[in-house]
């Protein structure tokens, strides 16, 4: 591998996007876990929901804080790093993140305060109300920055005028044909990341003998969320790979190492092997015949294209996809396994106490955040070498940096990055430590009971619920 600008950049934009990723796939599937739990309190009055919305919104803040953060980032380094790609297709990717900011992130701020503060302050349905909007800003979030991505994987509903991309019809480029399936397809993966996050979190306070009913609400509803969404997501992803077979045929070839048809005959899936790209073919390939046919294109012999049908400079990285590919799936198939025992297990009425169980979903806990890692890298590497699908190669959206300048850079953002990052990772691991209670003592600052004393402490306990909840009655 030759470590020019081009690939150093490269990297560092892979590793500042893939440390920003996990905050806001956390951030979608928490907000969306703390408006049901509210939601379930309004209804109910369980104090269980309570406990839990407390116990999780400190952490949601937390997570939403790095994200902002992490975020900031990536707006910059379109700037320095890939200039060129922003003076060419600017004119799309920057109304799309507009609309991000003016939409969502504006909806989740503006009603993030009130969420996290409004709780004693305004009455339940308004604060219900601002959970379900930041629910939906980071929701809208996702939808806009998946557009902006998708359209420079299948892009769609433009035209170059001078050098540059010109829109000519909004809707095709929001709308591109990969849009839908991303979209879907990433929402599911921030819903199993939460579900397996929240399922470790219960699995390891059960474990510790801290078996209380907000514990054990946790590790139900985290199930019953895996169980839905676990087997959804292998649908949906079976709609994408089609969908990726008919507009990027040469990263599905390099997904599944595929390098040429043999007449009459169906394409094997090849389960594990060594793809090398220079000499065309797969070392110590396992492979299943006839069942790649049966996958892609739903037929016993149907066909498609291999890489050998490609230019050897448009060929993505298929040593790399292939792998981080399987990874996606084995932990996917892991993941279906997990919701399936799960339900065995309550069924049986040893949800909370078979340790086998409760061990595996512990192990289990960062699986969502690693296969949504993987799913993301095949995603992008098997774009390559476009970044602009079949428009604009990524070595022509580069900025014209030296290899010392990007990976001075690049080592700072490396260093840096594991200290703030790690720190908050800690931190969040240490909330979740603690475990729901409803005894704690009000954390305030100076002067007023409902000052916080930290930045992160501001979330209100339980004590001061009750006792706002007495005052309201009385």
């Amino acid at each position: 591998m030759d470590f020019d600008a081009l690939m150093l950049a490269r990297i560092q934009f892979g590793f500042t996007i893939s440390f920003h990723i996990i905050f806001p796939a956390i951030t979608i599937g928490l907000a969306s876990y703390l408006a049901v739990l509210e939601g379930c309190w309004l209804k109910t009055k369980n104090p269980v929901y309570r406990e839990l919305y407390l116990y999780w919104i400190k952490i949601f803040a937390v997570n939403f804080g790095m994200g902002v953060v992490s975020g900031l980032v990536m707006a910059y380094q379109f700037g320095t790093n890939w200039s060129y790609f922003s003076d060419f297709a600017g004119g799309i990717t920057g109304p799309l993140l507009a609309y991000e900011v003016l939409t969502a992130f504006f909806l989740e701020a503006g009603f993030l305060g009130v969420m996290l503060f409004g709780w004693t302050r305004v009455g339940p349905g308004l604060h219900f109300f601002a959970t379900i909007m930041v629910a939906l800003g980071t929701l809208l979030s996702a939808t806009w920055i998946l557009a902006s991505n998708s359209w420079m994987q299948t892009p769609a509903g433009y035209e170059i005028i001078n050098g540059q991309v010109v829109p000519t019809d909004w809707l095709a480029v929001i709308f591109n044909p990969s849009f839908p399936y991303r979209l879907v397809h990433m929402g599911l993966a921030a819903f199993l990341v939460t579900a397996l996050i929240v399922a470790a979190a219960a699995a390891w306070h059960l474990l510790r003998r801290n078996d209380t009913p907000a514990i054990r609400t946790m590790l139900s509803m985290a199930m019953w969320m895996l169980l839905l969404v676990a087997p959804l997501q292998a649908v949906v992803g079976d709609f994408h790979g089609l969908n990726t077979l008919k507009h990027q045929p040469a990263k599905i070839a390099a997904i599944e190492g595929h390098w040429e048809n043999k007449p009459g005959e169906g394409v094997p899936l090849t389960l594990i092997g060594w793809p090398d790209m220079s000499q065309e073919k797969n070392h110590f390939a396992l492979e299943i015949p006839r069942l790649g046919s049966l996958i892609l294109t739903h037929s016993w012999d149907g066909q498609f294209a291999g890489l050998k049908e490609f230019p050897r400079a448009d060929r993505p990285n298929s040593t790399v996809v292939f792998w981080t590919f399987r990874i996606m799936v084995g932990l996917g198939v892991l993941m279906i396994g997990l919701a399936f025992w799960a339900a065995w297990a309550r069924r049986r009425g040893r949800l909370y106490s078979s340790t086998p169980l409760l061990r595996f979903a512990l192990y289990m806990g960062p699986a969502g955040l690693i296969a949504m890692l993987a799913g993301w890298f095949t995603t992008e590497i098997g774009r390559q070498p476009w970044i602009v699908y079949n428009v604009m190669r990524t070595a022509d959206g580069v900025t014209r940096h030296g290899a010392l300048e990007v990976g001075v850079t690049l080592a700072l953002f490396v260093v840096i990055y594991f200290i703030v990052f790690g720190a908050g990772t800690v931190y969040i691991l240490r909330l979740i430590g603690k475990g729901p209670h409803t005894d704690a003592p009000q954390e305030g600052g100076p002067g007023e009971a409902h000052t916080p004393s930290r930045p992160f402490s501001a979330a209100p306990d339980s004590d001061d619920i009750a006792a706002g909840s007495r005052t309201d009655q009385g």
